[in-house]
Formats: C-alpha cells, structure tokens, sequence
C-alpha cells in the first residue's frame, strides 16, 4: 500500500499585503511499500511544502494523504522525518541525540539503549557514541540524525535533502552508506533533492516537479536491480542518458 497523495493543494496568503500565492496544484503521488522514490525540481518549487504536509507540520487546502491506506493529513508522528538540518541537540551526546524519538515514543530505555548501541555500531559511529555534536563533522551528524529517524521507529521515512549541506566527497560516501542502509532494512523512502545524480543513484523511481505553481511533469522509473555500484551505475550511457532527460525538464 504505501504512502498516497491524493489532490494535495497547498497556497499561502498574507491579510496584511492582501496577497495569496498558490504552491502546490493538485497533485497526485504514489510511494508504494518498501520503494524509493524521489522528488527533483527548481528550488523554491514546494519540495519541502510536501514534507511539511506529509509529517503533519501543515495541513493541505484541498487533498488527502494516505499512508496504508489511513489517513493522516494534518496529524504528526505518522512518518519518520529528517530535515535538511541536522537538528542534533547540542548539550546531548550523540548516543542521548539518537534516543531522542524513543524517549518521545516511551520506548523502554534499556531496550532502547540496547538497540541505539547496536546501531550506532552499524553506522560506525560506536566510538563517538559519548561525543557531542560539536565534536563531529558534518557526515557523522547527518548519520546520526539519520539513526535517530530510524529508531524513532516508523517505516516510512520523509528524507528533506539530508545531504544538500556537505562536500562532494562526503556526500557521495554519505549516499553509499544510505543505500546500504535501505538494502537491509527496505524502509519506504520519500527522498526530497535537488541533486539528479543522487536521484538517479538511490531511487527506483524519480519524479520531477514544475516551478510553483508545483505539478508533476513527469515520473521516470529507474532501471538498475540493487544493490548498486554508484561509480559504474552513474557512468553507463543509461544514467547519463536518464541526467540528460531530467535536466532538460528542470532546465526548460
């Protein structure tokens, strides 16, 4: 079943200036169970208007979402959320940042620390576990808050370009260990970026966005089988060809 958009509209106004923009026309958006789709378009487009209605931050003007098949417009802690920052606390260690969502969800806190251990130790961050966030660089925090919108224990994650922030070359290692990441756990993934090489490279399918007022231009499903090499798979002639076709439609 998955995660279902169903003619989400979404406009601003201002009394004080008697001014309304539109964001969002009536759009439609299917992310079935267990894929990873995500969402490219001009900046300032509504990418993250999306977000916000998915996790409940907003709720649309006309539409309603469905997330297996129960609606959830308009009401939090239904997906799991990472924004484009961080957002790490900074007088909590990393270990005390992860377990953030399981203290919200009242998770048993041993349990919890257990399994925050055994994570942090997949994500190789064991031995920063008692560091804070000033201690780490840009990469491990965005592991971590990664790891923190994994435990908080949803199966759905809502991923608002959570890499736009770093160097190249930590966000290509940033994205191989996010594929490997999804390869054992198969969440369903709604990733916002703006870069089509990482769109390309995580995604089964991607689907591109107009400028605002945002509708779906069109929606390309992503041919390789996992797991991926991201070197030879971003280098054949089917990528290249796949980058040519989306950046003419950003472009034009």
């Amino acid at each position: 079943m998955g995660l279902s958009l169903r003619g989400l509209s979404k406009s601003y106004s201002s009394p004080q200036k008697n001014l309304s923009m539109e964001v969002l026309q009536p759009l439609d958006l299917e992310v079935e169970t267990g894929s990873f789709v995500s969402l490219i378009g001009p900046s300032g487009c509504g990418k993250s208007t999306i977000c916000n209605l998915v996790a409940g931050i907003e709720s649309p003007d006309t539409g309603k979402i469905f997330l297996d098949g129960r609606a959830i417009q308009g009401t939090l802690g239904n997906v799991g959320y990472m924004p484009q920052k961080d957002l790490l606390l900074p007088w909590r260690t990393l270990l005390e940042n992860v377990l953030l969502g399981c203290e919200i969800m009242h998770k048993d806190r041993l349990e919890a620390r257990v399994e925050a251990k055994e994570w942090l130790n997949q994500f190789g961050l064991s031995p920063f576990s008692e560091h804070y966030p000033h201690q780490l660089s840009g990469g491990m925090r965005q592991r971590g808050a990664l790891l923190r919108t994994i435990l908080f224990g949803k199966k759905t994650l809502l991923l608002d370009e959570p890499f736009g922030a770093l160097d190249a070359l930590t966000r290509r290692e940033m994205q191989r260990w996010l594929l490997s990441i999804w390869n054992r756990t198969r969440h369903t993934v709604l990733l916002i970026t703006h870069d089509i090489d990482e769109a390309i490279l995580l995604s089964d399918r991607v689907v591109v966005l107009s400028r605002r007022p945002t509708r779906i231009i069109q929606e390309f499903k992503i041919p390789f089988p996992h797991p991926r090499d991201p070197d030879e798979l971003l280098l054949s002639n089917v990528a290249i060809g796949l980058k040519r076709q989306l950046l003419d439609l950003l472009i034009h």
